[in-house]
């Protein structure tokens, strides 16, 4: 993992998120469900970088889940971001908000009235987002998969809100999770075409900055982990800041268990496979028992989560959020685990300060 580096170790310059300063570019994606909470987000905010944290079904653990979960998960939104301002009490936190959450309007509400410093929205156009965060100090970051999807959120922004993202992220086609492309496209290496579209949004933030008066930082994410594949997309390709999910899972201070973390490190790169989520989105995970058992049969839903909007439970192959509980259990017979293309990569447990250092030296 380790690169040889024969030149000196220059400091990156700060990610700008409007007034907000992270004295490292890296930012931290979310994952759901029990990845990426208050130990992992502290943990990369307390090294300078912006740690996120996910809101998806972030209650799973507190006895009131089972009886009403949007109501818990609402709840724990505050409890979490307080855990992790404790760990980093001068950092930047934020939380990750798929648009395809059910009710997704009151956990961005919530995490805005909570005092997260960004929230971040995919898996949908986030339309109207700035109008959610209103009244409120938080910065707003959308996460697109193209040109077109990024023309789309800043021209429906500007038209009617008289905004503009603080931030983009722009997620290639070897991300984790749900995925912004179509099956084929994965199949078919869209990731060659990824820095075109990259250096399009680049010039589409920068049209739209000059227009507000200001910077508009873009970020790549997907596939990032690496010092070589930092170095890529931050002086190559030139985005402001780059995103790693995948990387932070095999931290000491990642919030998985370690039965998890230790599925990243036995895994091969065939091990690495697009399945379809019971929402019908394209996603990458490690091929295990659970999979396998899913590519033959059903597994019957009896009781609904209220996750995302677009699953029906009479017809999902199996519930994504008993699946994803699973896994942030450590039950991995039974589990769904999300990971990033080049999650066989991972060959040790190390912590989120030797990530900064590898990735940004």
């Amino acid at each position: 993992m380790e690169e040889k580096n024969h030149g000196p170790k220059r400091p990156r310059r700060p990610l700008m998120i409007g007034d907000l300063r992270a004295e490292r570019p890296l930012l931290q994606g979310g994952m759901g469900v029990g990845i990426s909470l208050s130990g992992l987000a502290g943990a990369v905010a307390a090294e300078g970088g912006v740690g996120m944290i996910s809101t998806a079904q972030i209650g799973f653990r507190d006895p009131e889940f089972q009886k009403d979960p949007i109501e818990t998960n609402l709840r724990c939104i505050g409890e979490e971001l307080e855990k992790a301002r404790r760990i980093a009490p001068q950092g930047i936190i934020g939380c990750n908000i798929m648009v395809a959450t059910k009710r997704y309007e009151d956990y961005v509400k919530a995490a805005a009235a909570a005092g997260a410093d960004l929230i971040v929205s995919g898996a949908g156009i986030p339309a109207e987002l700035p109008g959610l965060v209103e009244g409120s100090s938080a910065k707003i970051a959308p996460v697109v998969s193209s040109y077109k999807a990024a023309a789309v959120v800043f021209k429906l922004w500007d038209k009617h809100y008289g905004k503009v993202p603080d931030l983009v992220i722009a997620e290639g086609p070897e991300a984790g999770g749900h995925l912004g492309f179509h099956e084929e496209e994965l199949r078919d290496g869209a990731g060659e075409a990824f820095d075109g579209e990259l250096k399009k949004i680049l010039e589409l933030a920068a049209r739209y900055g000059e227009k507000y008066g200001r910077e508009i930082p873009v970020a790549a994410a997907g596939g990032i982990f690496s010092r070589r594949d930092a170095a890529h997309y931050l002086d190559e390709v030139g985005v402001q800041a780059i995103q790693a999910a995948t990387r932070f899972v095999t931290t000491k201070e990642c919030d998985a268990p370690m039965a998890y973390k230790q599925a990243y490190l036995d895994a091969g790169k065939e091990d690495i496979v697009i399945t379809k989520s019971p929402v019908g989105m394209p996603g990458r995970a490690i091929r295990n028992t659970f999979l396998r058992r899913m590519e033959k049969e059903r597994q019957p839903i009896t009781r609904c989560f209220s996750c995302l909007e677009g699953c029906t439970p009479a017809k999902a192959p199996y519930c994504i959020t008993e699946a994803l509980v699973n896994a942030a259990q450590g039950n991995l017979e039974e589990a769904l685990i999300f990971c990033g293309a080049k999650a066989y990569m991972a060959d040790k447990i190390e912590t989120v300060r030797q990530v900064f250092e590898d990735l940004l030296a």
